[in-house]
């Protein structure tokens, strides 16, 4: 049986197209998954315009915010039946053995491969997953939402994780994207005063912001980052696709602050870094989730308390991918979905 599958073939740009692949063979601690849907990242939309800067293991399927249901099961696999409804973790590849593993930080392994890049990913009607890698998904959870899970951990843990953020900080997100309206609408269930920064080409992507209680701003951003007490943000939260962008947060964050980069710029940085030294500012890099960050994010989804409808801007058949892909390139939307079946 073959199915078919979004793929991204080559390192030039526009290299992605609908092929045909055979239904995969799992192992023994793995599943079949059938895909009920599977978000479009940024990431995904950086290997089809080839401005990326990690390795790809050409021909390879895109997606890795997905679920759906277990198709079939792998000899070893016990705790799981055919029929579950099930979102999975990216971590396809690690080394169990490796010290970050066994810390629980797989997800910093070097030797980490992720669906869509470095396996065959979910754009397509089967993918096969680590049984490791599966989080149960409740049956009121619809699976347009539920496979938003993936972008809403990476959000968790920028936000919970590594920026720390505390009811009364003042936190602005740069980059209203996926990433960054879902850190800004994390920073508010946290309990902080939240703006979100934009260019004039964002103005609707902003407007869905302010749905979860952040304040917009297009352009310069210092009158509200100074506004309490003149010294800057507590945190910045630095969502934007491009380098130059961490300059405006070593601008707008307050000395002893906290900047936390979540978003990749493979641009080189022609600035200095004085300020950060001067400011006695906390820089911390932030990257992917791990297994309790999951469990968290399901359990705010399933109850309501994070709503991922509104960024979500349309679903389309998986061979409908372009139209999909362009919709979130050009900002029309912030979320785009497929279905495969």
């Amino acid at each position: 049986m073959k199915s078919a599958a979004v793929v991204n073939y080559a390192p030039e740009k526009g290299s992605v197209e609908i092929r045909e692949i055979s239904r995969p063979t799992i192992g023994e601690d793995e599943v079949l998954l059938e895909v009920a849907n599977v978000g479009v990242c940024g990431s995904d939309l950086h290997q089809w315009t080839a401005d990326h800067s990690w390795a790809v293991n050409y021909p390879v399927v895109l997606g890795h915010e997905f679920g759906g249901h277990i198709a079939e099961l792998g000899s070893r696999v016990q705790t799981w039946r055919e029929g579950d409804r099930v979102v999975s973790e990216t971590a396809a590849v690690i080394d169990p053995a490796s010290p970050l593993s066994r810390q629980g930080l797989y997800n910093l392994d070097p030797t980490r491969k992720g669906f869509g890049y470095g396996v065959n990913g979910a754009m397509t009607r089967y993918v096969k997953v680590p049984a490791r890698c599966l989080h149960r998904v409740p049956d009121a959870l619809p699976f347009e939402q539920a496979c938003l899970t993936e972008p809403c951990s990476v959000a968790y843990n920028a936000v919970v994780g590594n920026s720390k953020v505390r009811p009364g900080d003042r936190v602005m997100v740069l980059g209203p994207g996926t990433i960054g309206i879902l850190c800004a609408a994390m920073a508010r269930l946290c309990g902080a005063e939240v703006a979100i920064v934009g260019l004039e080409a964002d103005r609707g992507r902003l407007e869905i912001a302010r749905q979860y209680g952040c304040e917009p701003l297009i352009g310069d951003a210092s009158e509200w980052a100074f506004r309490a007490d003149g010294l800057g943000a507590d945190c910045v939260i630095d969502a934007a696709g491009v380098s130059a962008t961490l300059q405006v947060a070593l601008k707008l964050v307050r000395p002893n602050g906290h900047i936390t980069k979540v978003g990749w710029g493979p641009q080189p940085m022609n600035f200095s870094l004085d300020t950060l030294v001067q400011k006695n500012v906390t820089l911390q890099g932030s990257f992917s989730h791990n297994w309790p960050i999951w469990e968290k994010v399901l359990s705010l989804l399933t109850s309501g308390q994070l709503d991922v409808r509104p960024i979500i801007g349309g679903v389309w058949p998986v061979m409908e991918w372009h139209a999909a892909f362009e919709a979130m390139h050009s900002g029309q939307v912030v979320k785009s979905i497929l279905k495969p079946v």
